[in-house]
């Protein structure tokens, strides 16, 4: 309905629809003047409000539903940006101290041999949308840092032969890995770490880069695939 008296506006002979249609523009084109002392204390009660509508929501709705599905301690758990996604069948066990950006993803492989597992460890960040795709298990040991986009890639979900794949099958246990994250280490923005990969004690993996093999501790690594590029001490 809406559209179709936009269309009449924009494209009627009619004088009236034509009228209409400039008086509108302007309308909508027009800035209302800044009033400094209305328009920043408004701005500043917007912020108020929306901060605390926000804590209530978060601590009184997202957190304790989410914590209902975890195991471990969790204590001191955070989280930002509403509550992550858990897809699949997995288990999560949370150590103290952890930050969990909401939009997150946490999927478990479904197995008849195995249940999937998830765990991280003490005082963990895990940034705007991680994913996280366990087909045996990930473990993020303490002190671990994720920045955004951040994928772990334990199981691909297709197998590689393309004729099963269009059957709809699933992967293959050869194709699925534990993930591993040291103590200390830190991954960059848009990093992927695929299946059977362990990330050593201390070391960064640069931003947008695809690790498939073992990093050694206290190592920095780039690059698809992701090569050791320094080590330090």
């Amino acid at each position: 309905m809406i559209s179709r008296i936009k269309q009449w506006l924009k494209h009627s002979d009619s004088p009236i629809a034509k009228r209409l249609f400039h008086f509108l523009k302007a309308v909508r084109s027009c800035n209302v003047p800044v009033i400094p002392l209305l328009h920043s204390g408004l701005y500043h009660i917007h912020l108020f409000l929306s901060n605390l509508i926000h804590f209530i929501v978060q601590q009184f709705y997202f957190s304790p539903i989410f914590r209902s599905q975890l195991t471990g301690t969790k204590r001191n758990l955070t989280l930002h940006c509403k509550m992550p996604q858990i897809l699949g069948s997995l288990d999560i066990q949370i150590g103290d101290n952890v930050r969990i950006n909401g939009i997150s993803t946490f999927c478990g492989r479904v197995s008849p041999q195995r249940r999937a597992k998830m765990t991280v460890g003490n005082n963990v960040d895990i940034g705007w949308q991680n994913a996280f795709s366990v087909g045996t298990q990930i473990i993020l040991e303490d002190d671990v840092r994720l920045a955004g986009k951040v994928f772990l890639a334990g199981f691909p979900g297709h197998p590689i032969d393309p004729e099963l794949r269009a059957q709809g099958a699933s992967d293959t246990e050869d194709q699925i890995g534990d993930i591993i994250v040291k103590k200390g280490a830190w991954l960059g923005t848009g990093v992927t770490v695929l299946a059977g990969v362990t990330i050593g004690e201390g070391s960064i993996i640069g931003a947008g880069s695809v690790v498939t093999k073992n990093i050694p501790p206290n190592s920095i690594a780039a690059g698809n695939p992701a090569k050791v590029i320094r080590t330090f001490a």
